[in-house]
């Protein structure tokens, strides 16, 4: 490739809506430009990276078993309403109708895709197990796309669907791909990754991993244990959460004027916030009945861990007109609010000598003992993790970070199987429900992250295996004909073997290697006046390491030697 033709121009100036490092870069090195909000285009060098990438995606789900398809992006509702999920899926999900008034969506993932196909051709065990995978464009109407690559509406993504006819056999399967994904994030040069457990959200199943960058600019929270394996995603994290002994006091009623938070009253009070009880309030989706939250004073309720329970979106509300509740001072001790729903978090189960909202404005109650004084049918575990508390496996402290998902499998049973009435005939000839896994990578995050684990100050510094160029050769004094014509004769030679890029502009040095920073090529070869006079060119590695003048005719295979040694 020859630089002066490179379609997409590099600049220096920090974007001023970009605050990721891969979204900077990106965005500079003329590798992305946005269309619309969450939608971009990609650019040459960004293309060429994808690509590399969606090759090893591809040798490893091949080395799995894999057979690869193709399914549409564009897909009837009927496959979606047979799932059920044309009904429970939000916006996200962008519907819309074609030109005979028939329902259609844009798929945002493949799952009923895959059992229409598969129910159609694995019709006997003999066929089972099997995957198939595809790489493909898909859209989600994401309302929150940030980050470049990071967070968008439109990607491209490889999705693996997997078909079993029995547990065990998917959670070996499970097991293989697990270690598949490792490999790849391995030979992409991704580092700090590591699978947790979390949410099954809107796929569905019985287990899910997904596989976390471990970055200070993610939007994940994960929450582990430095002293066992224990590693989730905060939407389903455990914890033991520490208790202090408390006697029992006898119930009063204090003047609490206008203190509506938890802060507020334990200062007034001069309590820790762990002898409180809060409150806090949701509604259900299913019929916007109220559902009263207790927890612990210290604590946050988490709302995915809250939906599984109740089976249905919750939101946090904010009308409260016509509610028969007292806000800003409810309490547990003799609330009794008509139609509304009340759950105890297990963070409150032995508690005594609290202090919470006495259902009456400006006053919260003390003295409150849960065992003696609530009438508590059941606990539930709905409180956020909080970093310091105790891991359930090993009691020590939690750790918690952020990251960035750049991959998910999931266990799903017989979700979509069976709601798509998918069967296949067994070794007696009877009819059985195939059990399900699928397994997600985002090609365009999986890329972005790369950049956000290799770079330095001036740019991207490219693992070779998905390099968009693995050598970039700058011509300084390209006036002078015996460097120039030298620069030429490397390149034709060099591009034999390897995706070189030649900058062929005339340009002054300082923008030549500005340039070649940006594009992050592992190796860089600079011709001068002065070293081709002396029949030598100088070597340099991105990512500094390698320093040196060669001769000319030694520099395929001190090229060579040196992407030995880069990573």
């Amino acid at each position: 490739m020859l630089l002066s033709k490179l379609l997409g121009d590099r600049f220096k100036e920090k974007p001023a809506d970009a605050f990721m490092i891969s979204h900077i870069f990106m965005l500079r090195g003329g590798y992305i430009r946005q269309v619309s909000n969450g939608i971009f285009s990609l650019l040459p060098p960004a293309a060429k990276a994808a690509q590399k990438i969606e090759q090893i995606i591809r040798e490893e789900m091949d080395n799995i078993d894999g057979q690869e398809v193709l399914f549409p992006v564009v897909l009837p509702a009927e496959l979606w309403q047979e799932s059920g999920r044309f009904d429970s899926v939000g916006s996200e999900l962008l519907r819309f109708k074609d030109r005979g008034g028939r329902d259609m969506v844009l798929g945002m993932t493949h799952e009923e895709a895959a059992v229409h196909l598969a129910r159609n051709e694995a019709k006997t065990y003999l066929k089972y197990p099997f995957m198939i995978y595809q790489i493909q464009t898909k859209f989600r109407d994401e309302p929150r796309a940030r980050g470049g690559l990071i967070r968008v509406r439109e990607f491209t993504m490889k999705d693996a669907y997997s078909f079993h006819t029995s547990q065990e056999d998917l959670e070996a399967y499970y097991q293989r791909t697990l270690d598949a994904y490792f490999r790849i994030y391995h030979r992409a040069g991704l580092k700090n990754v590591m699978a947790i457990q979390s949410d099954t959200g809107m796929m569905g199943g019985r287990k899910a991993h997904e596989f976390m960058y471990l970055s200070e600019g993610g939007e994940d929270t994960i929450v582990f244990c430095e002293n066992c394996d224990y590693k989730s995603n905060m939407e389903v994290a455990v914890s033991k959460i520490h208790k202090e002994s408390a006697q029992e006091q006898e119930i009063q009623e204090v003047h609490t004027p206008d203190i509506k938070d938890i802060e507020k009253l334990a200062e007034f009070l001069n309590i820790k916030e762990s002898q409180t009880m809060k409150a806090t309030v949701f509604f259900r989706r299913d019929n916007e009945q109220p559902v009263v939250v207790f927890v612990r004073g210290d604590l946050q309720v988490n709302e995915v861990k809250l939906r599984k329970i109740l089976g249905t979106e919750v939101f946090p509300l904010v009308d409260y007109d016509g509610i028969d509740l007292c806000f800003g001072f409810i309490g547990a001790y003799n609330l009794n609010a008509k139609n509304v729903q009340v759950m105890y978090d297990k963070s409150l189960e032995g508690e005594k000598n609290l202090a919470c909202g006495a259902n009456k404005t400006d006053y919260h109650l003390v003295g409150v003992s849960v065992e003696r004084d609530l009438k508590v049918d059941r606990f539930v575990d709905v409180a956020k993790v909080s970093e310091g508390e105790a891991c359930v496996h090993c009691g020590s402290p939690l750790k918690v970070s952020r990251g960035i998902e750049v991959g998910n499998i999931f266990q799903l049973g017989t979700k979509y199987t069976e709601s798509m009435n998918m069967q296949y005939m067994d070794e007696d000839g009877k009819l059985q429900t195939p059990i399900m896994g699928c397994y997600g990578i985002g090609v365009g995050r999986l890329l972005a992250c790369v950049i956000e684990d290799n770079h330095d100050e001036y740019g991207p510094i490219w693992p070779k295996a998905v390099a968009p160029y693995l050598v970039h050769i700058c011509v300084l004094n390209q006036s002078q004909e015996e460097v120039n014509q030298l620069g030429w004769q490397l390149y034709d030679e060099l591009r034999e073997d390897y995706d070189v890029i030649l900058d062929d502009r005339g340009a002054a040095a300082g923008v030549q290697f500005a340039d070649a920073d940006l594009l992050g090529a592992p190796v860089r070869i600079i011709l001068s006046k002065r070293n081709a006079g002396n029949g030598q060119v100088e070597i340099v590695t991105r990512d500094k390491k390698i320093k040196k003048l060669v001769p000319v005719d030694t520099v395929r295979q001190e090229v060579a030697a040196a992407l030995e040694q880069v990573k």
